[in-house]
């Protein structure tokens, strides 16, 4: 088999986007524990029917702390394809379900449109919000690239 350049870009930029991936998700999950970032997402899981009821069970603090510790584990787990594709698999299906989650934000979330200026326009909690859509599409690249390379039973 005979790789070409494009082949070379491909690999090149399914490394960087994993390793890119996987460190947003660690670094972000580790600022979970800071009490600004809890002030941060407070507004975004209050008001969310996805994790309203854990942020009334847990408290604002424990449940950052939750989805810090989820976000380094998933983050880990996407970084470990080298030593277990099948884990990186898992990591990446759960980051699907991370951005996909913070995607449904755009949806609950007041404040996020801009309604009076015509069209729909996002503020400026929405376009921090959209780019996970980015960030849900690399994660079913990292998925699909995990699942290529897994050994199959």
């Amino acid at each position: 088999m005979r790789f070409t350049s494009t082949d070379n870009l491909q690999a090149v930029g399914s490394s960087t986007l994993r390793s890119a991936l996987a460190v947003n998700l660690v670094w972000i999950g580790r600022l979970k524990f800071e009490d600004y970032e809890v002030e941060n997402i407070r507004g975004l899981v209050a008001s969310s029917p996805l994790f309203a009821p854990f942020f009334e069970k847990l408290g604002e603090k424990r449940l950052a702390r939750l989805i810090g510790v989820t976000e380094i584990a998933v983050g880990s787990l996407i970084a470990a394809k080298p030593i277990s594709p099948r884990a990186s698999a898992l990591g990446s299906l759960g980051a699907v379900g991370i951005f996909g989650a913070t995607l449904s934000f755009l949806a609950t979330t007041p404040g996020v449109w801009h309604e009076k200026h015509g069209a729909p326009k996002l503020s400026m909690v929405g376009q921090f919000l959209i780019k996970d859509s980015v960030l849900l599409g690399a994660s079913l690249v990292t998925l699909a690239d995990s699942l290529k390379s897994a050994p199959c039973r």
